[in-house]
């Protein structure tokens, strides 16, 4: 690997009262797609310049590969960063911006040549080389931003949210081609992005971040199937999330590790969950069931398993685009549940289920996820 293993420990930053980081610890490994996902304010931009050396913490330290980086300035730091907006020489030419930096170490001329068009080939732009930033479209502009930043050869690419002035199909091109090249040259990446998809699709881990603290650290699949509090729950995808009582707790015969846990949700009434987690009856706990792990039917399950729960509810609002249904149905008169459901064969009549039609609700105990105890 030729990436540097970074660790950011206890770190916070004040700008006047405000508290933009509050004690932030994690641990990057070497060679990682390692992103910071949250919403705006939340604090990972501000990570992000103060690990590139943009912005001095107030408290705590940063370290590639066990040094202390902080007292060093940003050229001397092995990081280099790709901004939102390309930051391009506009008067230079393609290969000219990729070479700024050999430039200015008085590189020798075929070691520049030879080495930029190393790099524009990388990201599949040779064929642009004499060409102006004002002659490139979006998505070239980025690509020349990143082999700008990747030529210094640094331990550690900087990434805040480079793909966000591109349109959605673009950045979905730019995605992949950017985790083809962090697979190519096995740099550590650290990603900055608002966008829950663009991180649970390139990222080997993620951080969630939230008014200037961590949330949870995990895989995408952690992250998705196991959020850590309620904002996780609902930031990352669409949830349902309920508050309930915890009402009876039984230990399971099959499996020795996991508890049947009887919940009681006043907009549902009781329903059941699998947890590996201790809980204890009279606790108030947040639940959680994925639009998609719900099953949608005109007709009630004729399998009656202990461990399915069923809600029989009318469609309120049925949303079709193609790949997936999504239905909002009311459930009890009083409590909407978002379902999706996937179209995975072709259909001649569209859609079997539409606006208030009476349907049936059904999902197993384990594909719910206690989130969190609360009391």
């Amino acid at each position: 690997m030729k990436g540097s293993d970074v660790v950011v420990g206890g770190v916070s930053k004040f700008f006047d009262t405000f508290v933009a980081l509050n004690n932030v610890s994690l641990e990057i490994k070497k060679g990682e797609f390692f992103s910071l996902l949250g919403p705006s304010g939340c604090g990972k931009t501000t990570l992000l310049r103060i690990i590139a050396g943009f912005e001095y913490p107030d408290g705590g330290t940063v370290t590639f590969d066990g040094q202390d980086i902080l007292p060093l300035p940003p050229n001397r730091r092995h990081a280099n960063t790709v901004f939102q907006n390309y930051a391009l020489f506009p008067h230079l030419s393609v290969f000219e911006n990729v070479a700024f930096s050999m430039r200015l170490t008085k590189a020798a001329k075929n070691d520049v040549k030879d080495k930029v068009f190393e790099y524009l080939r990388l990201v599949q732009l040779e064929k642009h080389a004499h060409k102006k930033p004002n002659q490139l479209s979006g998505g070239q502009k980025q690509r020349v931003a990143i082999a700008r930043a990747l030529i210094n050869e640094p331990r550690v690419l900087l990434l805040d949210e480079p793909l966000s002035a591109l349109d959605a199909k673009l950045r979905q091109h730019m995605l992949i081609e950017l985790d083809e090249i962090h697979d190519k040259i096995g740099i550590t990446f650290i990603y900055v992005t608002h966008d829950q998809q663009e991180a649970l699709s390139v990222s080997d881990r993620l951080a969630v971040m939230d008014q200037g603290n961590v949330l949870q650290i995990g895989t995408p699949h952690e992250i998705y199937e196991s959020p850590a509090t309620d904002f996780v729950a609902r930031f990352i995808g669409e949830t349902n999330l309920f508050d309930a009582t915890v009402v009876n707790v039984n230990k399971m015969e099959t499996r020795e590790l996991e508890y049947m846990v009887d919940l009681d949700i006043p907009e549902l009434g009781r329903i059941k969950v699998t947890t590996v987690d201790e809980v204890r009856p009279g606790q108030t706990v947040s639940f959680t069931i994925r639009p998609e792990k719900i099953a949608i039917a005109k007709d009630s399950p004729a399998t009656k398993r202990e461990d399915i729960n069923l809600f029989q509810g009318r469609v309120e609002e049925p949303i079709y685009s193609g790949f997936q249904s999504k239905f909002y149905v009311k459930v009890l008169e009083k409590t909407l549940i978002r379902v999706i459901k996937q179209h995975s064969n072709y259909s001649d009549e569209g859609p079997g289920i539409v606006w208030k039609d009476s349907v049936f609700l059904s999902w197993s105990a384990a594909d719910g996820y206690i989130v969190e105890v609360k009391s």
